[in-house]
């Protein structure tokens, strides 16, 4: 799923996360050795990523990172080079706020993280032709401005995904535990409450057994049109983000309004017309909207380790990209 820059908190259990990172490096088989990693680097769990690719053997590390809501860029420098020195990786480990030429000439493998994104053509054309480009997500989640594409084609740079239902990463399971923290989070209790879930993405199973294991009601639909009039408490809207603009609006909104009058409606992930939402006198939750085409609730509130699998499975997809091996079917790596 797409990722974020992380959260404003620091992480306060090194220990857990020196443990974590040592379990999805030997679990996924991720080995830099001799590479070098261009990534972010960020606050809370998402400073792990720059320490997973020097822990896994990584030659150099290049974090880059900017001053962000999250913090200022020397606050988040030091967040990440301690995590390292407690791994012992720090000499290894280089956080910078700019990309020389003479830095993106060395670069095998480059994150799609957030301080980094957009991905642009002028980037792209300073990487040497072994370069890699590795998204953290899957590959259909992908948003068309985050990377230019064409680019990546015109210089025969490839870009892989991770497949985050892979066993080793095992990133999925999460959403359904995060659809429910949501809601929880709204006032719901989720335990006996029917829940409609729409969703037209490959997220609609594990939201669905999520749900229906905190003891909710919990019924699937691909499209607004579909939801039948019923006693519904919550409408959980995921849907893929469209780059052309809106996913739930107009007449999508109108028939929830009639088929589920009083439920809250919990956003999850995609973009929705909150104006026509409080025309209609639908209660929605989170109270601010998510930024276009993210999800309105981060892996991080799970705590650290669905962070932690997803970065390493990413760089184990790009790894294995890099390195020429096959991307079975299946596995944990896709060409996109």
């Amino acid at each position: 799923m797409p990722p974020d820059m992380g959260g404003a908190s620091p992480v306060d259990d090194v220990t857990l996360l020196c443990r974590l990172m040592r379990e999805r490096i030997a679990a996924t088989g991720l080995d830099l050795t001799g590479l070098t990693v261009l990534t972010e680097a960020a606050t809370g769990a998402y400073a792990t990523t720059a320490v997973i690719a020097a822990l896994a053997g990584a030659a150099r590390v290049w974090a880059f990172t900017r001053s962000s809501r999250y913090g200022t860029a020397a606050e988040i420098a030091a967040g990440t080079l301690a995590l390292a020195r407690a791994l012992g990786v720090q000499d290894r480990v280089a956080v910078i706020e700019t990309l020389p030429a003479e830095m993106l000439a060395t670069v095998d493998i480059l994150t799609n993280s957030g301080h980094l994104r957009p991905i642009d053509g002028r980037l792209i054309d300073q990487l040497p032709k072994r370069a890699v480009i590795g998204l953290m997500f899957e590959g259909w989640e992908v948003r068309a401005g985050d990377i230019d594409r064409e680019a990546c084609r015109r210089r025969g740079i490839p870009v892989v995904a991770v497949n985050e239902r892979h066993p080793a990463v095992g990133v999925f399971p999460f959403l359904g535990p995060l659809c429910v923290k949501l809601l929880r989070d709204a006032g719901l209790p989720v335990v006996g409450q029917r829940i409609a879930v729409l969703c037209d993405n490959p997220f609609a199973p594990f939201l669905a057994q999520g749900l229906a294991a905190a003891g909710a009601r919990a019924e699937s639909f691909e499209t607004a049109g579909m939801v039948p009039d019923a006693s519904w408490d919550a409408v959980l809207v995921s849907l893929r983000p469209d780059d052309e603009g809106l996913r739930l609006a107009g007449e999508d909104i109108r028939h929830l309004a009639c088929v589920a009058p009083r439920a809250l409606l919990a956003q999850f992930w995609g973009d929705i017309d909150r104006d026509e939402l409080r025309r209609r006198g639908i209660a929605v939750w989170p109270p601010r909207p998510p930024r276009h085409g993210h999800m309105a609730i981060l892996l991080n509130a799970l705590g650290p380790e669905p962070i932690v699998r997803l970065q390493a499975g990413g760089l184990r997809a790009a790894e294995l990209a890099r390195r020429g091996r096959p991307l079975d079917p299946g596995g944990i790596a896709e060409r996109i």
